[in-house]
C-alpha cells in the first residue's frame, strides 16, 4: 500500500490561505484516487474533496466549492489542497487519503491508505 504525509498546515487568520499537500511513497501514485478528509474537535472525520487518478476528475463538497482546490502532480508523487477564504470553523486535522479503485466517492472506508494528519488552525 502507498504511504502518505501530509505538510503544509499551520495557524492561518480567518479569511487566509493554506496550501496542504501529501506526498506518496510505495507505490504507483497515478494507480490512485485522492481524497481529502478533515476532522474538527469533537467532530467526526467528513469529507472535503477527491481527484481521480489522472486529475481530470474531482468531487468537492459544497461548503467549500469554489475556496477549495484540490489538484496533483503524479510525476512528483504528490497530491495538493489549496485553500483559500479560510473560516475559524474549518479548524480540523486534515488528512490526505488514497483509494486503489477508479470511482469518486465520500466514504472514508473505501480509502484504503490514510496520512498521519496535519493540523490547521483558523483564528476568528
Amino acid at each position: 500500500q502507498v504511504q502518505l504525509v501530509e505538510s503544509g498546515g499551520g495557524l492561518v487568520q480567518a479569511g487566509g490561505s493554506l496550501r496542504l499537500s501529501c506526498a506518496a511513497s510505495g507505490g504507483t501514485f497515478s494507480r490512485y484516487l485522492m481524497g481529502w478528509f478533515r476532522q474538527g474537535p469533537g467532530k467526526e472525520r467528513e469529507f472535503v474533496t477527491a481527484i481521480s487518478r489522472s486529475g481530470g476528475s474531482t468531487d468537492t463538497v459544497d461548503s467549500v466549492k469554489g475556496r477549495f482546490t484540490i489538484s496533483r502532480d503524479n510525476a512528483k508523487n504528490t497530491v495538493y489542497l489549496q485553500m483559500n477564504s479560510l473560516k475559524p470553523e474549518e479548524t480540523a486535522v486534515y488528512y490526505c487519503a488514497a483509494r486503489y479503485r477508479s470511482s469518486l466517492v465520500r466514504d472514508s472506508h473505501e480509502y484504503n491508505s490514510w496520512g498521519q494528519g496535519t493540523q490547521v488552525t483558523v483564528s476568528s
